[in-house]
């Protein structure tokens, strides 16, 4: 048996599937976990023993799917840190029948300790770009190359093969081809679209004509520096190239990232809007209204302020959290409005923390203070001072509060709302009515993707805060 398992250990090796840390896991008598995993897991030159869990790092990704049914990577420690190396989301993937989602997330880490009933705290550290080029546009579904949601039930428009395998030959969007009987077989079409190129500082991008695109086109894994594991066609493929000479600077977040909801699901799917798509849907990851309602863990929310600096608090649905981060983006106004940005590749660092007991049903998020509304931004001492002598003349003291914000997701925009303001007062312990009147004056409701993800700014007050155990993470963000 020993010798068995050093022989398929040793092929996993040559193979490239096996980091080091990995094979010493093999070796050690856990080969099937070890296995599931393989191909996955990037360590640093010099990695950690097994036993250590204060860094995990992750190039493993899950076909478009998020997983609840697989071993984790991990765990890490609460304090720990989480290096991935991500692939670009949206077009990449929705372009590659395969792929059973919008995106390319990260394989799940578990979180020492993080039970249901939970939250885990995810501090963005750090946010690197290795794309040089980006590509997106607005989409255009194919007919005949899907069953119900083209980002989900694929299938070639000549064999009826569904999630099949395809290879690109040539540019442009009938360069996917189905490697049983060679058709054209991408789902989706870009009516309006372009190439970006970016610079090497991230602060700069500039859509590209023709002759680059298509050069772009050509070098297509290069230009957006598509991570070794990941499995995606790369968008750039395409050419697009309609809008040439637009220049915009580049400010990286990341669209999707969080926790694993306790059924499998499509990593694109994963919020209120696209989860629509699911319900009664005529494939194996069809859910109910109820289960969308109690499962999803939002993770996919395109809010542009999820970036470098933000803190962000999810919950926890399934027993070891499962912190997943991909869909990284160049740059993206309030609301995407064309539905899709430009999918980058990325490396990214996170801190996390568990704080028990702690039960939400979304995404708490405390943005960089600059991305905050201005009725939400932290009053100055000065604005203080002048208010305490308001207030001393009509016998009121000013109230300790501090800035959230809640994100809420729905069907559409106003159903993201309702449901905002509901999360809001289920963890501020308040009326609807008196949340309402506080964001109204003292916050904002602000459009994270325009289908149905919105912010809910608010000033809490303090003494909630520290009841439901946030309150260091307000004072760390916004002193």
């Amino acid at each position: 048996m020993a010798k068995k398992k050093s022989e398929e250990c040793e092929q996993l090796g040559k193979n490239g599937h096996l980091s080091r840390r990995d094979f010493l896991q093999v070796a050690g008598g856990t080969l099937a976990a070890a296995a599931m995993a393989s191909g996955a897991v990037s360590h640093a030159a010099n990695p950690a023993p097994a036993t250590d869990t204060g860094t995990v790092h992750v190039a493993k990704y899950t076909r478009g799917l998020l997983r609840p049914d697989v071993p984790m990577l991990g765990p890490v420690n609460d304090g720990g840190t989480i290096v991935v190396e991500t692939a670009p989301g949206c077009w990449g993937p929705m372009i590659t029948p395969i792929f059973k989602g919008g995106h390319e997330v990260t394989w799940p880490v578990a979180v020492k300790g993080a039970k249901v009933g939970d939250a885990v705290v995810i501090r963005i550290k750090n946010i690197k770009v290795t794309s040089i080029a980006a590509s997106s546009g607005v989409m255009e579904a194919i007919a005949g190359t899907y069953k119900g949601d083209p980002f989900v039930h694929r299938m070639c428009p000549k064999c009826g093969r569904e999630s099949e395998e395809t290879y690109v030959d040539g540019i442009g969007w009938q360069a996917i081809k189905c490697k049983k009987c060679q058709a054209s077989a991408s789902p989706f079409k870009m009516p309006n679209g372009y190439t970006m190129a970016l610079n090497s500082e991230e602060s700069l991008g500039v859509t590209v004509g023709k002759a680059a695109a298509e050069k772009m086109a050509i070098e297509a894994k290069k230009y957006s520096a598509l991570p070794a594991h990941a499995e995606q066609h790369s968008i750039l493929v395409y050419a697009a190239h309609d809008i040439p000479g637009l220049l915009t600077r580049m400010r990286p977040f990341i669209g999707n990232i969080g926790t694993t909801p306790p059924k499998v699901m499509p990593d694109s799917h994963n919020a209120g809007d696209f989860g629509q798509f699911l319900v009664g849907a005529p494939h194996m990851y069809a859910w109910t209204q109820e289960e969308l309602n109690e499962k999803r863990t939002d993770g996919h929310m395109d809010i542009n302020s999820v970036r470098e600096g933000a803190i962000l608090i999810c919950p926890v649905k399934l027993d070891g959290a499962g912190i997943y981060i991909g869909d990284v983006h160049a740059m993206q106004g309030n609301g995407e409005i064309a539905v899709h940005t430009t999918d980058v590749s990325g490396e990214v660092t996170v801190q996390v923390e568990l704080i028990k007991g702690l039960t939400i049903d979304g995404p708490i998020l405390l943005p960089p203070k600059g991305d905050l509304p201005l009725l939400a931004t932290p009053l100055t001492p000065q604005e203080r001072a002048k208010g305490r002598k308001m207030a001393e003349q009509y016998g009121v003291e000013v109230e300790d509060v501090a800035p959230i914000q809640v994100v809420g997701t729905g069907s559409d925009l106003s159903a993201a709302v309702l449901n905002g303001l509901a999360r809001t007062a289920k963890l501020l312990d308040m009326s609807d009515g008196e949340v309402r009147n506080r964001v109204t004056i003292t916050g904002s409701v602000d459009i994270g993707r325009s289908p149905g993800v919105v912010t809910i700014s608010i000033m809490a007050p303090i003494r909630q805060l520290q009841k439901k155990g946030i309150a260091h993470l307000v004072k760390e963000q916004y002193a």
